[in-house]
């Protein structure tokens, strides 16, 4: 778990990557077509309280590992995270601490899309972000590009670990992967595992459905998201930071 200080979450992430250059004669191909299951008419959003996430708590974590197969490899600097949580500390003293899940955001402008050279990442017509793991080469482009540190490189071969997802594939050693709000959960009507395990911290639903509990929330509620400034206009929204 990470602590820091919460003036500084806003800035999370450090530089953005301006571009990728490409080798004379490499041609790009069309990234992925959307499944059927994504509409352009919705666009996922994810709202959490973190006035109601506590700080020891990791049911968010553990649900998402559980569902889609992340493993740990035990070792800090190579370890998968979709979701993390980062403690934040007021060093003035004004605001007490809070606990905060931190994990894809889903952007609108993502920039780990556009410095993509092999258009790996892509976005699917309802706005979620995704890898295609066949097309990833693990340049890390993407990861020096997201302001979230939301992205993590496979070291290691994995394999389905007992009692796994068999509805989540396996990723492969030396490719990039990362939150995709439990996709195939979304396309079965679902919501993410992380929201399930913890609905009173968690909301989620379609934004542009003004009748969803959460377009109705974020109207009513104030909120904000992590480093609006960058223009990226991320779908993860934080009630109480």
């Amino acid at each position: 778990m990470t602590v820091m200080d919460r003036r500084k979450v806003l800035g999370l992430g450090g530089a953005l990557a301006a571009g990728v250059a490409l080798a004379p004669g490499l041609h790009l191909i069309a990234a992925p077509q959307a499944p059927d299951g994504a509409s352009a008419g919705r666009r996922w959003g994810m709202l959490i309280d973190v006035t109601k996430c506590s700080s020891g708590c990791t049911a968010c974590i553990d649900a998402c590992r559980k569902e889609n197969n992340v493993p740990l490899f035990n070792n800090p600097q190579r370890d998968i995270h979709w979701i993390r949580k980062v403690e934040l500390q007021d060093k003035a003293g004004r605001k007490p601490a809070v606990s905060l899940p931190v994990l894809c955001n889903h952007c609108e402008n993502p920039p780990c899309v556009h410095v993509c050279p092999t258009e790996a990442s892509f976005i699917r017509k309802d706005g979620v972000v995704l890898v295609d793991m066949h097309r990833c080469i693990g340049c890390r482009y993407c990861m020096i590009a997201c302001p979230y540190k939301a992205r993590s490189l496979v070291y290691h071969p994995t394999s389905l670990p007992k009692n796994g997802n068999p509805d989540v594939p396996i990723r492969g050693k030396g490719v990039v992967e990362k939150c995709t709000f439990c996709v195939h959960r979304l396309d079965a009507g679902r919501p993410p595992a992380c929201v399930e395990a913890c609905p009173g911290a968690m909301l989620f639903g379609d934004l542009n459905d003004p009748g969803s509990p959460i377009a109705k929330r974020l109207k009513e509620v104030p909120t904000q998201v992590i480093r609006a400034d960058l223009g990226l206009k991320p779908q993860v929204h934080y009630q109480g930071l």
